[in-house]
């Protein structure tokens, strides 16, 4: 990446009219990935063994790949294993129209208490399409799918081999990193959340009373990855996550799916602080008054996916998510 500097008197150009070096949408896909060492998951794993290559390598997916067939053959990440979860406890049903092959042989392997290879499993929860872009992509072009919705896309190169996986977590931590290259990005840095649109967004919520396992329901049913927890009051209490099956599945705490919302909340604190030796985990939240570029860093820096929106009186009013983000970027694109 070119040190050059916009000298003081220059103007600051539009997308598209910037120089190389200084437009971010033209950076290439290949690029962002460079220094990535790929993880793989094979085919005929179990699910648990899959699950065991997350957490070895504290990642949240990784791409299947059949040995066979010498091909990819999907994702897996922790919404599929949520999904793995809910089949095998028997608390979500799937009608048989909706049903595919795989999870119709899945389904027969988890009632018979049969392992599940994790090639069944990948994509399962049908919410992050198996996606595929070249090196020479724009990121222009990634940051328009990412504010479609789209978590990460795998990146391949001219032999189409995959190169490494480009995530909205990692590709909006280089554009923090870089940001002082990017001036024509500063502007809307400055924003209010407001004036960026993104405080009316609908609050999905579980009681910090509830179980564990209704708060999994929910976000299937909902089809979030997340939902805040909420005392009566409406108070913000925390975040929980798919990612915090990590913490179930880790030396099977399965028991962890019965205890409450809030309970959770307090064990994930208290190992995070012993394993970080940190005195507490961020709340994940911004005020309704936060620049935009304050809620970027403070989502690079917890590495979350989402940040809820409270006000004045610590009340959830809204929530800015990575694909929030990403579509105010993606505006920026096409003025």
């Amino acid at each position: 990446m070119s040190s050059d500097r916009v000298l003081p008197n220059q103007r600051p150009r539009r997308e598209g009219l910037t120089t190389a070096s200084h437009d971010w949408t033209a950076v290439k896909a290949g690029t962002l990935v460079e220094k990535q060492t790929l993880v793989t998951i094979d085919a005929d794993a179990t699910v648990e063994d899959a699950c065991e290559v997350l957490l070895k390598n504290g990642i949240t997916s990784a791409p299947v790949y059949d040995n066979n067939r010498k091909l990819y053959v999907g994702m897996f990440d922790y919404g599929d294993l949520m999904t793995y979860i809910l089949l095998l406890l028997k608390k979500m049903e799937v009608p048989l129209e909706d049903q595919t092959m795989e999870m119709r042989d899945l389904i027969q392997r988890t009632s018979k208490s049969q392992n599940v290879p994790v090639k069944l499993a990948s994509d399962l929860s049908g919410k992050d399409p198996f996606c595929m872009v070249t090196a020479e992509t724009r990121l222009g072009s990634v940051v328009h799918d990412f504010g479609a919705g789209i978590h990460r896309v795998a990146v391949m190169d001219a032999q189409e081999n995959m190169m490494g996986i480009l995530s909205q977590s990692s590709t909006l931590d280089y554009l923090m990193r870089h940001l002082s290259e990017y001036p024509q990005l500063q502007p809307v840095m400055q924003k209010s959340l407001q004036q960026c649109g993104l405080t009316n967004g609908k609050v999905l919520s579980v009681n910090g009373e509830e179980k564990v396992l209704d708060a999994l329901i929910s976000m299937s049913t909902h089809g979030v990855s997340s939902l805040a927890v909420l005392d009566e009051q409406g108070m913000l209490l925390g975040n929980i996550s798919m990612t915090d099956i990590k913490h179930i599945m880790k030396n099977l705490r399965t028991s962890w799916l019965w205890i409450s919302c809030f309970q959770l909340v307090c064990k994930i604190r208290l190992s995070h602080g012993v394993e970080s030796g940190e005195d507490q985990y961020p709340i994940l939240d911004v005020n309704v008054k936060s620049t935009f570029g304050y809620t970027l860093s403070k989502l690079q820096a917890t590495k979350a996916h989402r940040m809820w929106v409270v006000n004045d009186s610590g009340c959830a009013v809204g929530v800015v998510s990575l694909t929030d983000v990403f579509r105010v970027l993606s505006g920026l694109i096409d003025e």
